[in-house]
């Protein structure tokens, strides 16, 4: 029996490992979940599965679920704020710990848990984004095992030869010549750049494949989520930049490729469905049911390659150009792609001045690595106040509309 803490129980993640647990009640029991502010979400679980240690990043949010839980007599202790989180990750009680909490406010956690020696699930890119380094020494001095949960990197690590563990091991010493991440295109594939300038949230939100919180829809809509995952894929693998990636696959079956060294080409395929990947990390080394349906071979009459273009999507080079400056222009490029995706969702900044935003942001960074967790998260500081300048006094003038409109 496994204990299971979940960073970020009310998201999409989350949900998808609270049904591979509620799956498996032999194999994990949920001891700790938490969440931001969501309290009709976060009662729902509590009533389901009954954790003992739930945590609200929100202290008003908090002393609602807290009120009701006593109410009811539900037994879980409610604890509130970022340190609460930390703490609850590295909680002796849970074995593994799904990281599932979006943006930067999941570094720490998640970063904790590694300390912690977890099992790390990893669904939140930032933790590598931004503190790459610092989290894999995590990995290697605590002996944590790091399980990628974007349904790209478990595709790799599928892919891997028996005994590759992330961290510990470079993918050229497996073999590995180069990794291709598959990217759908989402729901702009097939428009350039200059005609979805004045998308509007709901066009960028509208995947075609995959159900997927806002915020990561439309990071696959500027297709800013694959460059995340080439910065993501580079450290979890150990490869450069320049034996990194990315083609189009606008169905969404194949979800990425391993080029060994003999030439031969392995790939993962399966539905677009979270739960695979996530049962595949909770149970490895075996393999468990995840309540998704087989694939239907027969049914996938074409599957489609091709090139992704950088002009039509601009955040994608912007991330490369990130992973290649190195310093703290990763840290850069996510928070001000934060900033700018969560303006451009409060409707205040078009959707073809998000790539903008960033680019800008981006001229700031420092060639330097931050040494420490403050000096990352000072940086991640210092890149959103730069970010929301640029929002607020360059592209969103009165009326919410962009000077570049």
């Amino acid at each position: 029996m496994q204990g299971v803490c979940i960073l970020g129980a009310t998201g999409s993640i989350g949900a998808s490992t609270l049904d591979v647990i509620a799956r498996h009640p032999d194999r994990f029991r949920l001891v700790s979940a938490t969440a931001n502010d969501n309290v009709e979400g976060m009662l729902a679980i509590c009533r389901a599965h009954r954790p003992a240690r739930v945590v609200m990043r929100d202290g008003d949010a908090a002393q609602r679920v807290a009120d009701t839980v006593r109410a009811e007599g539900l037994g879980c202790a409610v604890e509130a704020g970022p340190q609460a989180l930390c703490d609850v990750a590295r909680d002796a009680d849970a074995q593994q710990v799904m990281a599932a909490i979006v943006g930067g406010a999941g570094l720490a956690p998640t970063l904790a848990a590694a300390e912690a020696g977890k099992r790390v699930l990893l669904a939140n890119k930032e933790a590598l984004v931004m503190a790459g380094e610092r989290f894999m020494h995590a990995v290697r001095a605590s002996g944590a095992e790091l399980l990628p949960i974007d349904s790209e990197h478990n595709a790799i690590f599928q892919c891997m030869p028996s005994g590759f563990r992330c961290g510990a091991t470079p993918a050229e010493d497996a073999g590995v010549q180069q990794i291709v991440l598959t990217a759908s295109g989402g729901p702009f594939l097939n428009r350039s750049a200059a005609s979805v300038a004045d998308a509007t949230p709901a066009e960028a939100v509208a995947h075609p494949n995959w159900s997927m919180g806002r915020k990561i829809s439309v990071d696959s809509a500027t297709m800013m989520n694959k460059g995340l995952e080439l910065i993501e894929a580079a450290w979890l693998f150990g490869l450069p930049a320049e034996r990194l990636a990315v083609v189009m696959h606008p169905q969404s079956v194949v979800h990425s490729m391993v080029r060994m060294a003999d030439g031969s080409v392995l790939a993962q395929l399966g539905a677009p469905d979270m739960r695979t990947p996530i049962a595949y990390a909770m149970a490895w080394p075996a393999r468990i049911d995840s309540g998704v349906a087989p694939l239907d071979l027969t049914a996938m009459a074409n599957l489609e390659f091709s090139e992704a273009c950088r002009e039509q999507f601009p955040c994608l080079g912007l991330a490369e150009q990130a992973l290649r400056m190195g310093g703290d222009a990763p840290i850069v490029l996510n928070a001000a792609n934060e900033v700018a995706v969560e303006a451009f969702l409060g409707e205040s900044l078009r959707f073809g001045d998000i790539a903008t935003v960033v680019a800008e942001a981006l001229r700031s960074a420092d060639p330097a690595v931050p040494d420490s967790l403050d000096a990352i998260l000072a940086a991640d500081a210092r890149a959103r106040e730069l970010a929301q300048a640029l929002v607020q006094e360059s592209f969103a003038p009165a009326g919410g509309r962009s000077q570049h409109a």
